[in-house]
């Protein structure tokens, strides 16, 4: 597998455009699309929230009847969640107008929207947005990027990865966008993501390979606590880098599935270090543990806890919310074996053994915990297993920029 430049243009056979439509912002993009030149097998992963916004409904609704999709219309600002009947109509007006400037089948046109929750979105900029998507279309990597910017909304920088491996001598291209900055909590977050694939893959293998991975990339990260109304992971293959189809259980299947762990951890990943108002990616390894849902359970506690968020805030080595936040994490374990050291690229250092504090250098902890990326790694010695959970610092910026949101 080899990293290459670009995102959702990437991959053989896709197309992306970006323009500003006014829906909210009046000095940016705000609306993007992704377009395929063939018909695409889609999979799809959506939020656990109980108030589930119209285009969740609307996109869960293509994948599980198994609908094939060329288009995806992507809108920020207004997250189209709490708007009832007439959300759900925007969705279809989309849809429609979709189907009509690209010439692709109406019923597997997918919608994604975010922002702020309750506000209906003014659908006759949308369509006008959607003609001139149609208008700017273009297959260059700048294009990707463009569409990658125009879905942010309290995002201060674009998500995109793009790789690409061989199934045989066949090259395969697998490249994603995605944007997610506050109401980020496990079992998906304010986040959308759209990865994009020419390869060509039975669909229980496309659903299978996102639905097994994101719960250990996407549903591993937390920024506040809070699980979304409109979180969306959609995974679109067009079959056009034309190699031998990849099936479910195959060693194809497990290389597909590589490098689609690639793309989604690294998405992840930033849309945990661009948390609102972080300073750092905050990232919690459990190793040594005896089961995956022992280390799981224990690595998500340590990001989700307030106190440590603002201890890695304040570059403050205060392992004992650390050692907290373990304790209440619901996961058996013996306090007393756990080892703890903190590291970054300015070096690692352990803070405690068995359970007790080391004297250590509190002026090297400060410096290690001073980087943007920050690890904690917490050896329970008990067994072989591993997990990692990403989340990021707290400050007083996450504050201000949530008490003025709709403003």
């Amino acid at each position: 597998m080899q990293v290459i430049e670009g995102g959702v243009t990437a991959a053989k056979g896709f197309e992306a455009a970006a323009v500003a439509a006014g829906i909210k912002y009046q000095d940016r993009t705000d609306m993007a699309l992704i377009y395929s030149g063939k018909p695409c097998k889609t999979a799809g992963t959506f939020t656990t929230n109980r108030v589930k916004a119209a285009p969740v409904i609307w996109d869960r609704a293509i994948v599980e009847k198994k609908l094939k999709s060329q288009a995806v219309i992507v809108n920020s600002g207004i997250a189209n969640a709490c708007t009832g009947e007439e959300g759900m109509s925007y969705c279809a007006q989309t849809a429609k107008e979709t189907a009509k400037v690209l010439g692709v089948d109406e019923k597997g046109v997918l919608v994604a929207s975010t922002g702020v929750i309750g506000m209906q979105l003014p659908v006759e900029r949308i369509k006008m947005g959607i003609r001139n998507l149609a208008e700017e279309k273009n297959s260059d990597l700048a294009s990707g990027t463009k569409a990658a910017q125009a879905i942010m909304t309290t995002d201060t920088k674009k998500k995109e990865v793009a790789v690409t491996f061989e199934i045989g001598n066949t090259p395969v291209t697998i490249g994603g966008m995605a944007k997610g900055s506050g109401m980020i909590h496990p079992d998906m977050c304010t986040m959308l993501s759209f990865i994009t694939t020419d390869a060509r893959i039975s669909r229980k293998a496309l659903q299978a390979a996102l639905s097994a991975d994101v719960e250990d990339t996407y549903n591993m990260i937390s920024v506040d606590g809070d699980t979304s109304t409109n979180d969306t992971v959609l995974l679109l293959a067009n079959g056009m880098a034309g190699n031998d189809k990849i099936r479910y259980g195959t060693r194809e299947y497990e290389m597909f599935r590589e490098a689609l762990h690639y793309v989604n951890e690294t998405l992840a990943k930033e849309m945990a270090g661009d948390g609102e108002g972080a300073t750092a990616l905050f990232e919690a390894k459990i190793i040594g543990a005896d089961t995956k849902e022992q280390a799981k359970m224990l690595a998500k506690s340590i990001v989700c806890s307030n106190l440590t968020k603002t201890a890695i805030a304040g570059h403050d080595a205060n392992w004992g919310r650390i050692l907290c936040a373990m304790g209440y994490s619901g996961a058996d374990f013996t306090p007393e074996k756990v080892d703890l050291y903190f590291e970054s690229e300015a070096g690692k250092l352990k803070i405690i053994e068995n359970g007790t504090a080391l004297d250590y250098s509190e002026e090297k902890a400060t410096e290690i915990l001073s980087r943007a990326k920050v690890t904690v790694i917490a050896d329970m010695k008990e067994g072989n297993a591993k997990a990692a959970a990403w989340g990021c610092d707290l400050t007083h910026e996450y504050i201000r920029i949530n008490a003025d949101y709709r403003s």
